[in-house]
């Protein structure tokens, strides 16, 4: 039976949701994920205390996501120091907030907790905005 040893010789590219793909800055780029997602969801819990309806919270905690996180994902996961890729960042930011306000949606229909509804969609969104990113934004 053959494994696949996870590769630490090639440091360009890091998989926190891919552990066969991990290499050594793995530890570094999933601490970065935490970090980002603990500010949008903070931001977004916050705004939620405040009153704001979720889908407003959602469009803010976004915005101000994709402003804190535009530079450290894509030099510190993705090694790509490239400004006009700035357009393409926010694009799929806006798939990322079309899909969770969509769940939100579904979430505050059955009355659930929105908190925890936030909460609920932090791993998922933060997959999807790792994929979108990886193969949209920061490919090559």
């Amino acid at each position: 039976m053959n494994f696949v040893k996870p590769t630490t010789t090639n440091k360009r590219r890091s998989n926190c949701f891919d552990p066969l793909k991990a290499d050594i800055n793995s530890s570094n780029s999933c601490l970065l994920a935490g970090l980002n997602t603990a500010f949008g969801y903070s931001a977004y819990a916050v705004l939620i205390y405040l009153g704001i309806h979720y889908s407003l919270a959602a469009l803010l905690a976004t915005i101000l996501g994709v402003l804190f996180n535009f530079k450290t994902t894509g030099w510190l996961v993705f090694r790509n120091r490239n400004n006009r890729l700035l357009v393409k960042f926010i694009g799929t930011y806006v798939i990322i907030y079309a899909i969770n306000t969509a769940f939100l949606g579904v979430f505050n229909f059955f009355k659930a907790d929105m908190y925890v509804a936030g909460a609920v969609m932090l791993l998922p969104m933060a997959a999807v905005a790792f994929v979108l990113n990886k193969n949209l934004v920061f490919k090559g």
